[in-house]
């Protein structure tokens, strides 16, 4: 089942993310949104609050990301930053007494970084901006992936930006060829480093396709992380990276809190939660807003589960 997943209907499902038809038609079905709450506490401020406060009563850390990417318009990117000022504004009035627990993730094709004139300068002033908010809120900032032509101009912003703001994070996905030399580069410099599988369609050329290949590109890339100077972000839900994770942290003498689990909001709940009551930090990954399709659809690729629970609400009556 996980090779025909991974061979033929991931490419379908794939491909519906870029279909604005298919987007369309799915935002307007009501089973659409109904089954997308699981993945996606809603699409108001006052939606994804809630869902931080009930992470937070249960000993999880928090990473916001508010939904949008591959922006065009400046104006749509001047109200992403509005968004994240909020917000970051919000959570700073929120009780927690664990440090580092909040954090907010930013994507800067949606702050920008797409618009036809300057759109580079204006992500990265917008990351300036959204950093300066998040060091007064007492949270934390992940710049967060995309797909592989993002990569290099992606870096290149974290890079000049750490220069202020040293605690500034971002993801490398696993997938990605090159993904080895990038963690080694910043596993030295001591970056903050959410390492993922991948979750974007991209060509054998630049990415591994084979999920075995893909768990191999993703263990290396780990010990890599584990024995730098930065501090890893385990983002998955494989039991066995999970379990690789915990025995590469042991065998270089990494102590719990100098690394952290990272799961998606709705996905292995349970799982998130026993770690967090073992003593190892958990941070949830909580989505909102009204761009929700693409996400979803990212989600329903990652693997069968997920699919298959898409179809069953299907196939649910509407109540």
């Amino acid at each position: 089942m996980s090779r025909f997943f991974d061979t033929a209907l991931r490419p379908i499902i794939t491909a519906a993310a870029a279909s604005d038809r298919i987007r369309e038609t799915s935002q307007r079905l009501t089973v659409t949104k109904r089954v997308v709450g699981r993945f996606v506490p809603g699409e108001t401020e006052d939606d994804v609050l809630a869902a931080i406060r009930g992470s937070l009563d249960h000993g999880l850390a928090v990473t916001i990301d508010h939904l949008g990417e591959d922006t065009t318009d400046d104006t749509q990117a001047a109200a992403t930053v509005e968004a994240y000022l909020s917000l970051l504004e919000s959570m700073s009035r929120l009780p927690t007494t664990t440090p580092n627990a909040l954090e907010v993730s930013v994507k800067l094709t949606a702050l920008g970084q797409m618009l036809p004139r300057h759109g580079r300068k204006i992500a990265e002033e917008n990351v300036h901006t959204i950093c300066s908010a998040a060091q007064t809120a007492g949270a934390l900032v992940t710049i967060d992936a995309e797909d592989h032509s993002t990569v290099d101009e992606r870096l290149d912003i974290v890079r000049t930006v750490r220069r202020d703001h040293p605690d500034l994070g971002t993801v490398l996905q696993a997938y990605l060829r090159r993904t080895e030399d990038d963690c080694r580069e910043f596993a030295e410099s001591g970056a903050r480093i959410r390492l993922c599988k991948g979750a974007y369609a991209e060509p054998p050329t630049v990415a591994f396709t084979d999920r075995v290949h893909v768990d191999e590109a993703y263990l290396r890339c780990l010990r890599i992380l584990m024995k730098g100077k930065g501090y890893p972000m385990v983002a998955s839900h494989d039991p066995t990276m999970i379990g690789a994770a915990h025995e590469v942290a042991a065998e270089v003498g990494r102590a719990p809190g100098t690394w952290e689990h990272q799961m998606l909001y709705g996905i292995r709940t349970d799982e998130q939660l026993r770690l967090a009551t073992t003593g190892y930090r958990v941070r949830v990954y909580i989505p909102y807003g009204g761009e929700w399709y693409g996400y979803f659809v990212r989600r329903l690729a990652e693997k069968p589960a997920n699919l298959t629970f898409f179809l069953r609400a299907l196939a649910e009556p509407a109540r």
